[in-house]
């Protein structure tokens, strides 16, 4: 048999904005395409119109293009030879499927009604049975193996409402090798019957993402391991539509964790403990609540992918950090595990400082000016470029930029009491009053002749660095802490610097 092209698709459903435990999804599909010369389809799976969000679909579509993890084929990202990509638009192509698997005698009619439904399931609920449309149950429901076949002719003709469901063996191990867990087992004694086909004349996803799957020629499907429960179901279908031999490969990813470890990560994980869940910010059309996204939180997409990549796969290396490329090349199923793995918020952090600590100034500094023009300050495009040069090492995002050195822009605000009570000792104003006087004497005003001055102020005062360095840093920015202070007096100026030093002897005292 000829080697197939690799052929993976991403199916969202247009429910609401896109999950980072989706976005890895995304993600794997993408990078194991790529490893394989493949390719890598957007399909929209928007089966179920009950539960349509207006804006869901261009917001994964952005979403995908923003992460750098774009679809060759598919909505948003240019029709190939296998469109529509949306199952709402092919509709027409679902109906023919079913009707084989009743012909087949794999499926039936089914009219029963909601209140029916219900009444079956508490009855077998009062007796302590598993409450499932199955091989058993169904022969005590309105079905078209219950009912004579002139009856469910007049009642399709009459135009009551039914559905087709499968019809499952009564006790059958349904097995498959899922590339992840290795060799799955299930009996069809613990399955039902699922709906393929609903009153509405729409598919379920089980019909749909099947006959998508091989009319789009998918060769491998990567999905959550919610769906792991589902695939015996679809190796079936496989089975009976005579589609065994192109049956596509399967690999059911682990969940993404709650940082605690215990339960799927969810969105109110994010607002308990202050992150993002959702790659891009998101404005819920019914009730206007806005939820953060990564790219608004300030993350470099490429931080993101990267962090992403690592929640459920190692390259089997110390390594950490990876560009795209990279990750392509290192990534394989077989390396990814088969247990969920917690959401580490300081570990998303630190990524997205490697990647700022890559990025050229000039870059932050773009990315810092929104901020700055919030706070109503105004600066050169070099004087900021600099600022961003310097305190880059010591943040996480731009933004915090401002946060952490907003004394390179204005007047320190207060100067930290702690800091204060802890080093502001005795020594500390003579010390600082003697190197204001150096500064204001000296003609030159570099780093180097920064330190110079006061490594002198340091020797006639019979002083240790350690002892006034810190105090050094508080009487300019207020701060114990930041950007290296001789490169950051540089920039500041002689003239502002010796300001700053009246005032910090003029006004620490007050702290004490």
């Amino acid at each position: 048999m000829t080697e197939r092209r690799v052929r993976v698709r991403f199916a969202p459903s247009p429910t609401g904005p896109l999950h980072i435990g989706g976005v890895r999804t995304a993600l794997y599909n993408y990078l194991f395409a790529r490893k394989h010369g493949g390719d890598f389809i957007l399909r929209i799976e928007d089966t179920d119109q009950t539960r349509y969000v207006p804006g869901a679909e261009n917001y994964i579509i952005e979403a995908l293009k923003w992460l750098g993890i774009e679809p060759n084929e598919g909505v948003g990202f240019g029709d190939g030879s296998h469109a529509p990509y949306r199952q709402s638009e092919r509709k027409h192509l679902y109906r023919e499927y079913a009707e084989k698997l009743l012909a087949s005698g794999h499926a039936y009619y089914a009219f029963d009604t909601t209140e029916e439904l219900e009444a079956m399931r508490e009855r077998l609920k009062a007796s302590n049975i598993a409450s499932q449309y199955d091989a058993i149950t169904r022969m005590a429901m309105k079905n078209s193996l219950t009912l004579s076949e002139d009856e469910v002719i007049r009642r399709i003709g009459s135009g009551e409402p039914y559905v087709i469901r499968i019809k499952l063996p009564k006790k059958e191990e349904v097995k498959f090798q899922d590339m992840i867990r290795g060799w799955v087992s299930v009996s069809t004694s613990q399955m039902d019957d699922k709906v393929l086909y609903k009153s509405d004349g729409m598919p379920t996803y089980h019909l749909a993402n099947v006959v998508d799957d091989y009319l789009m020629q998918t060769t491998h499907v990567i999905r959550g391991e919610e769906w792991l429960p589902s695939a015996p179901l679809h190796v079936l279908l496989y089975r009976y539509l005579g589609w065994e031999e192109v049956m596509p490969e399967f690999a059911h990813l682990p969940l993404l964790l709650k940082p605690e470890g215990n339960g799927k990560l969810s969105k109110r994980d994010g607002d308990r403990l202050g992150f993002p869940v959702f790659p891009l910010e998101w404005e819920d059309p019914s009730t206007g609540e806005v939820s953060s996204g990564y790219r608004e939180t300030g993350y470099f997409s490429e931080a993101v992918v990267n962090m992403l990549a690592l929640l459920g796969w190692n390259g089997g290396t110390t390594q950490e950090v990876f560009t795209k490329e990279e990750l392509i090349q290192a990534f394989s199923i077989e390396r990814v595990s088969k247990h969920g793995a917690k959401f580490d918020q300081n570990k998303a952090r630190w990524f997205n400082q490697q990647y700022l600590r890559q990025r050229d100034d000039t870059d932050i500094a773009e990315r810092l000016k929104p901020v700055l023009v919030a706070n109503q300050v105004h600066a050169s495009d070099d004087y900021i470029t600099k600022v961003c040069g310097l305190m880059k090492e010591k943040v996480h995002f731009p933004k915090e930029i401002w946060d952490l050195g907003y004394y390179f822009f204005i007047e320190p605000l207060k100067f930290d009491a702690e800091v204060v009570k802890k080093r502001w000792k005795d020594f500390a104003p003579a010390f600082i009053g003697s190197l204001k006087d150096k500064f204001n004497r000296s003609t030159i005003f570099t780093a180097g002749e920064i330190e110079k001055l006061f490594n002198e102020a340091l020797a006639e005062q019979n002083l240790q660095s350690k002892d006034v360095l810190q105090v050094f840093r508080l009487s300019v920015s207020g701060m114990g802490a930041g950007a290296p202070i001789f490169e950051t007096v540089e920039l500041l100026g002689k003239d502002k610097v010796v300001n700053r030093m009246e005032r910090a002897l003029n006004e620490i005292h007050t702290y004490a």
